[in-house]
């Protein structure tokens, strides 16, 4: 399992930008030959160097779990699962696996502190986030020139990242508006939960949730015993029940383009959940041992 976790992280190394957007091309050829990625290119650019802090008005991200590599993970994610459909059968216009790219790209921008925010850091917008990512996306696609239909349907797209929000009352434009939401939903929420680092980070959100005044975690490790329960109550059965199961699609993509007949996310997934089970009974007993006087 260990391997198969890392397997994931081969491919790819999504903490290099450069390498992730070379690969979500790749994958866009593989979708469609003539689909022109500059506008892709283009906002990815503007993404990182907004992450970075090269981005005028605004300071450098200082989320510490959502940060860039979460993002280019996120727009990996979504780029295969466009892919495994793709693969399945369906069949999307240019323009709408660009928005659905150009969403996931800005889906955590709303984190991002503007120069007149000078309290504490971004954590402090967990809550409402995705409405602040749809302004600041809205703002800066107007500026490109960008229609008010592709920023109101980009918009939908990104809305589908806030969890306990009913995408029934999002007024999506076509069902295939809605499957670009429903593959940006999923990409976010595989991305975080596979991610290769996933019990290392998981002290950070718990820090992030704090800032936010998010209830319900008192400590890290209560964080780490409660992930089970997530996966199983909240991000699996939302991606198999709203989200309609597309997190299904990245076995198709990874058996096309690698050659590899596994879903990896499952795999690391899984992986992440079981190792964290481990850290949460190894660190019980080690308070029982204390507690107990067995360690002077």
């Amino acid at each position: 399992m260990f391997r198969d976790n890392n397997r994931l992280y081969e491919l790819t190394d999504t903490n290099s930008p450069t390498e992730t957007l070379t690969e979500i091309k790749n994958i866009l050829f593989l979708v469609d030959p003539s689909l022109d990625p500059s506008p892709i290119e283009k906002i990815f650019e503007n993404i990182v160097r907004l992450f970075k802090g090269e981005f005028h008005g605004y300071k450098a991200s200082n989320t510490k779990y959502h940060n860039l590599e979460h993002t280019c993970s996120s727009s990996l994610a979504s780029a295969r699962l466009v892919h495994g459909l793709h693969v399945q059968g369906q069949v999307f216009s240019p323009r709408l696996v660009q928005l659905c790219l150009i969403g996931t790209l800005f889906h955590d921008t709303g984190l991002i502190q503007t120069e007149e925010e000078v309290e504490g850091t971004g954590a402090q917008h967990t809550i409402g986030h995705e409405d602040r990512s749809i302004a600041l996306m809205g703002k800066c696609l107007a500026e490109d020139g960008y229609s008010q239909e592709d920023i109101r349907d980009c918009g939908h797209i990104i809305k589908c990242t806030e969890l306990f929000y009913p995408m029934e009352e999002i007024p999506f434009n076509s069902e295939d508006v809605r499957t670009m939401g429903k593959i940006l939903g999923t990409a976010d929420l595989v991305a975080q939960m596979a991610d290769r680092n996933y019990q290392e980070k998981l002290p950070l959100l718990f820090m992030e949730f704090q800032e936010a005044g998010m209830e319900g975690f008192e400590t890290p490790l209560e964080l780490f015993s409660k992930t089970e329960e997530f996966y199983r109550k909240v991000a699996r059965k939302r991606m198999t029940g709203v989200l309609e199961g597309v997190s299904s699609a990245a076995l198709y993509h990874f058996r096309e383009r690698w050659k590899i007949d596994k879903n990896l996310y499952e795999e690391a997934i899984k992986y992440n959940i079981r190792r964290m089970k481990e850290t949460v009974t190894e660190s019980l007993l080690q308070l029982s041992i204390i507690s107990g006087g067995g360690v002077k």
